[in-house]
């Protein structure tokens, strides 16, 4: 009989994985303050962003530089569709009247910016997929800066490089968590079903997947929209937090920092979004406390400039050298976990604490036997 590792334990991936970010979150909206809901409420956002560039350059296996653009149409259009008369009036005096006078509710308009996104996707992807690798790395890179120009010369809709402002907050800790685990959760049933396997299948090996009926231009522009359809859902959660959006904001640095989220956490895997914006949205914030200087083992540290970007740096360089695969690798652990049934079912079965307490012990004794001398 194989022993079950401690890890695998439904109670330790429920207690680790659920029951403790939980009491995070619930510490932080209760107790912390809103900076450090602000926070939290920016992680949730990375990790959409992060977890639809997995789709495409890790999971399928398409190497797209072109998510901050995509992001940037969901944050337009969807703050548009929010904004009042009064507001698109002020902002955008040169509006066509009728698009003043059309107002959504912020969920119908979270849709719409996204699904309109998804359709200029797909038309963007029947025209550039033809590329592959670097040839389509640099074109998607091009649509990002063709999206820009779009934004800052249509004046008309966008108020050109000065922006939009004054959308109303929607993107509150609730609401960006429920987005967060509903996107997740489809992606993870994409990525699990048929169509995931096939996208697998083509990453791996592109003639042996043609050679089992699987038509990768089909397959590889569904990747492309759908990844398109939740980045757009990411812009428009970042503009009803932000309320103030300009096309300079959804440039090369915006592109880079998603791919960086998704190369640090996994690009494999869904579950490697996770870790990779945590590290990347919370780190920047933690370093912010010592760019005036700091003092360690009585050694006072100077002002650093750019220390953010050193300590970045640093730990790409690191994860380059000893895990390529970034953190998780291509594991499914966090998101396998979090909705899997067997994580809930689990803790209505007396095996499973009589397992737990096995292994907690089986740990501590083999810990025990390793610090004892020969």
């Amino acid at each position: 009989m194989k022993t079950q590792r401690f890890t695998d334990n439904s109670l330790f991936r429920f207690l680790m994985v659920i029951l403790v970010p939980l009491a995070i979150i619930l510490l932080v909206h209760f107790k912390a303050g809103n900076y450090y809901e602000s926070i939290l409420i920016l992680f949730f956002i990375n990790l959409i962003l992060a977890a639809s560039l997995n789709l495409t350059n890790g999971i399928t296996g398409i190497f797209s530089l072109g998510q901050a653009g995509f992001m940037a149409l969901g944050a337009y259009i969807g703050s548009i569709l929010t904004l009042s008369e009064s507001t698109k009036d002020t902002m955008v005096s040169k509006m066509p009247q009728w698009l003043k006078q059309f107002q959504l509710p912020f969920w119908a308009a979270l849709i719409v910016a996204a699904c309109v996104t998804m359709i200029i996707a797909g038309i963007i992807g029947f025209a550039i997929l033809r590329a592959k690798g670097h040839y389509l790395a640099v074109i998607t890179l091009g649509m990002v800066i063709v999206i820009k120009s779009v934004l800052d010369n249509a004046s008309s809709l966008t108020n050109g490089s000065r922006g939009i402002s004054g959308m109303t907050k929607y993107s509150t800790l609730p609401v960006v968590i429920i987005t967060a685990l509903i996107s997740l959760f489809i992606l993870y049933r994409f990525r699990t079903s048929a169509y995931g396997r096939s996208m697998i299948a083509l990453r791996e090996d592109e003639d042996a997947a043609a050679s089992l009926g699987i038509n990768h231009r089909t397959i590889r522009l569904m990747s492309f929209m759908i990844s398109a359809f939740f980045a757009a859902v990411g812009g428009c959660l970042w503009a009803h937090l932000q309320r103030t959006i300009a096309p300079s904001l959804f440039y090369f640095d915006e592109t880079f920092t998603i791919l960086e989220m998704s190369v640090l956490g996994g690009m494999a895997s869904l579950s490697g979004a996770i870790p990779g914006a945590a590290v990347l949205t919370f780190l920047p914030q933690l370093l912010a406390n010592f760019s005036t200087g700091f003092t360690i083992f009585g050694i006072h540290v100077p002002q650093i400039n750019g220390l953010t970007n050193i300590v970045t740096s640093v730990l790409f360089i690191i994860m380059i050298i000893f895990r390529k695969e970034g953190i998780t690798g291509s594991s499914e652990y966090l998101v396998g976990t979090l909705f899997s049934s067997s994580t809930y079912t689990g803790l209505f079965r007396k095996q499973t604490y009589l397992d737990f307490a096995h292994a907690f012990t089986r740990k501590n004794r083999s810990e025990k036997n390793k610090g004892e001398p020969q």
